[in-house]
């Protein structure tokens, strides 16, 4: 199976492969350009547990005001997180940030795949990404298409996680010593296009007739997967805090939820379940409504509150003009409370 595999994906990415900003056109080699290397760790560490439709802004954005790594790495970090807004797990920019840093001061990349895994930020999946598809170096990509398509391409049962060691071992089997790139990505298009979670269809598939998972019956069943831990709800408070047409915000801690975003002062619902705190303020108070958000970890009902104040709150902070709210970089939980803010005057 290991060669016919390999040469029958390659074979249908060839004639398949997805166009994307951050991609070089199946069997070519890796361009020889600095800026290369940056744009596939870029992609990678934004397309994270995030589709590519939503990416694709996202990359335009930062690679035309940030067109290398060391425009990157000079960047403050208020500037990259407010360019991040909207795109969620916000511990990515903080990291991109610091890798971005790291990588400048050594003047470029890494090329192999163990001196990638000493970046900040970087993970065995991303690092064997950035390897294979920036330098051309043969590397086990695995991310969950990869796991999906390869758990039923060998009918592999063991549920996940413990099933990863045997996936990843697979993986190596029918990774070929050429075209490394391509084959990473391949196997990525194959997963998102073909050999979906639900309903794939294994009939436009190149791995069909060698898949054991289609001859067992019911593929989609793979990989068995735990069941799911229902998320816990939380509430909380954000305060719209008001004053001559501007908006009180605050900067959130580096570390925790959300870590060194602006946004509305709360009442602590990060550490909490119910919600409970105080206003950071006293003044005319009014209550504007709620906003839902899910997190990865929990569903948050946020409660907004206006308040007229006439002095600033204590603590830092910052009056930011209420017309250009949408220009502050608030991330999405506290855009919805902004709006809601606004739909209420």
């Amino acid at each position: 199976m290991t060669a016919s595999a390999s040469d029958n994906l390659l074979d249908w990415y060839d004639k398949h492969a997805r166009e994307l900003p951050w991609r070089n056109p199946p069997g070519e080699p890796a361009p020889n350009d600095p800026a290369w290397p940056y744009r596939v760790w870029l992609s990678e560490v934004m397309l994270q547990q995030t589709t590519v439709a939503a990416v694709k802004p996202y990359f335009a954005k930062f690679t035309t005001i940030w067109p290398t790594v060391f425009d990157l790495a000079g960047a403050s970090d208020d500037e990259v997180m407010a360019a991040w807004a909207g795109l969620g797990y916000y511990s990515r920019a903080r990291n991109l940030v610091k890798c971005a840093r790291e990588v400048a001061s050594r003047g470029g990349f890494p090329s192999t795949e163990p001196e990638l895994r000493e970046l900040p930020g970087l993970g065995a999946y991303t690092a064997a990404a950035i390897a294979a598809i920036a330098f051309g170096e043969r590397a086990v990509v695995v991310d969950a298409n990869v796991e999906r398509v390869v758990a039923r391409l060998f009918d592999i049962e063991e549920p996940l996680p413990g099933a990863r060691k045997p996936i990843r071992a697979r993986a190596d089997e029918i990774t070929p010593g050429h075209r490394a790139g391509d084959f990473a990505q391949a196997m990525m298009d194959l997963g998102s296009q073909i050999c979906t979670t639900k309903a794939p269809r294994c009939l436009l598939c190149p791995l069909s007739e060698e898949c054991e998972g289609r001859k067992a019956g019911q593929p989609e069943r793979l990989p068995v997967k735990p069941p799911k831990k229902a998320k816990p709800e939380r509430r909380g408070t954000a305060y719209w805090i008001k004053r001559e047409g501007k908006v009180w915000l605050v900067t959130r801690p580096g570390k925790g939820m959300l870590g060194g975003m602006r946004a509305l002062p709360d009442d602590g619902w990060s550490a909490r379940e119910d919600g409970s705190g105080e206003a950071p303020i006293a003044g005319e108070v009014q209550e504007m409504g709620a906003v839902r958000h899910t997190f990865s970890h929990a569903h948050l009902t946020l409660r907004v509150v206006r308040i007229e104040a006439t002095t600033a709150p204590p603590g830092d902070g910052e009056w930011w003009p209420i017309g250009e709210i949408e220009e502050a970089g608030l991330p999405t939980l506290f855009v919805k409370a902004a709006r809601l803010a606004l739909a209420s005057n």
